[in-house]
């Protein structure tokens, strides 16, 4: 469950990482268009001004507007005040083409930017010399550069499905361990009492038992150990109720049930406080964490240790200990050990540890951490839980 979480905290940050970049790209772009559109213009202006003052010089030849000829690479089309065409320059026509194809460049390109007069008057003649427009069209940068933001969204698309594709792929793999390690868990909470049950039961077709055995009372608190079982998973894919509930007296039931069923080797040692400390929660579902931890923590002793309990009352909130004295977490396990299907068990489901997290804080907005383990040592878990208004 933590993992999954943690991927879609993983997804969303990514989402807004790649939604900042790609604003910054674009408006970036956008500014270095712009920039780029103005110098254009600028250079066509300088372009209109040299070719006037050759006019007004009557020279043949101008060095600036020999330059801007060579150095330029926008079309540039030159109109009369009839709207005829007397030259172009970087048009890919020939003289020998149907001038039509030319009067459509002119159009094409009157879209893209707002020519230029070329006017000059004497002032002995009335009537202007030279009355002409320079239309031109954006360089072939500038038109390879109006495509950049869509082959960068493109791109990012791309990566955004191969994102998606990794994240349900990873969701789909959680989910799997998650099924797999519910079913095994099933089946291994189911076959306690089954089997306790199933052996009385053969006890009395052999006429093993005697007069003074009542299997009826065993068999009973079996059937109420499978009526449990069946009503704390019945609560795990639903919002169970919360009740007040005395913490101290159902740590005490869970630690009476467990010793009863624990090896002679294994020490239970608890010090609880003396008075009732009242919280809202679900009794079954708590119970069931508690014996998830403390059993976690007698498999990490293999049958020989020391089960250590104590509580710890601050003004609104109960934290409960839970020490073993195992073989400790070693680091590389200490992140991953909550997450459903990892276990550094051979035959583990890894699922114990990650329905008590789930219990803790997604059911009871409590805490469940790792407070200190040391290798050889043991671990000790807290398990953090609001108090009763």
């Amino acid at each position: 469950m933590r993992s999954v979480s943690f991927l879609i905290q993983i997804k969303n940050s990514w989402l807004l990482i790649v939604f900042g970049v790609v604003a910054l790209i674009l408006w970036n772009t956008n500014l270095l268009f712009d920039r780029l559109k103005t110098e254009e213009r600028k250079k066509m202006e300088l372009w209109a001004m040299a070719q006037k003052e050759s006019i007004q010089n009557l020279s043949p030849s101008n060095l600036t507007l020999e330059v801007l000829l060579q150095t330029g690479t926008n079309p540039m089309i030159q109109v009369n005040s009839e709207g005829q065409i007397i030259g172009y320059k970087n048009i890919d026509w020939e003289n020998n083409q149907d001038s039509l194809i030319l009067y459509k460049q002119l159009e094409r390109i009157k879209d893209q930017n707002q020519p230029i007069p070329i006017y000059y008057k004497s002032p002995d003649i009335p009537t202007p010399l030279v009355d002409q427009k320079l239309y031109y069209g954006d360089s072939s940068t500038l038109l390879k550069l109006q495509y950049y933001p869509l082959a960068l969204l493109l791109i990012i698309f791309l990566f955004g499905l191969v994102l998606y594709y990794v994240f349900k792929t990873i969701r789909i793999s959680e989910q799997n361990k998650l099924w797999a390690g519910m079913a095994k868990e099933t089946a291994h909470q189911i076959g306690t009492p089954l089997s306790s049950m199933l052996g009385w039961i053969a006890l009395g077709k052999e006429g093993g038992l005697s007069k003074h055995t009542n299997p009826f009372n065993e068999m009973e608190k079996d059937v109420q150990r499978l009526q449990l079982i069946s009503e704390r998973f019945s609560k795990i894919g639903s919002l169970p109720q919360l009740l007040p509930l005395d913490l101290v007296d159902l740590t005490q039931k869970t630690l009476t049930y467990l010793k009863n069923r624990s090896a002679d080797q294994i020490q239970f040692e608890a010090r609880l406080p003396e008075c009732s400390v009242m919280i809202d929660g679900n009794q079954e579902l708590l119970s069931w964490t508690f014996e998830n931890l403390i059993k976690n923590g007698i498999d990490a002793m293999k049958g020989v240790g020391t089960i250590r309990i104590w509580m710890q009352l601050e003004s609104k909130k109960v934290h409960v200990h839970i020490q073993d004295t195992g073989q400790g977490i070693a680091k590389e396990h200490r992140k991953k050990i909550f997450n459903p299907g990892y276990s550094t068990k051979k035959r583990g489901w890894g699922l114990g540890l990650s329905l008590a997290k789930r219990i803790v804080e997604n059911y009871h907005q409590g805490r469940l951490r790792i407070e200190k383990t040391e290798i050889g040592v043991g671990t000790t878990f807290c398990l953090s839980l609001s108090l009763a208004d």
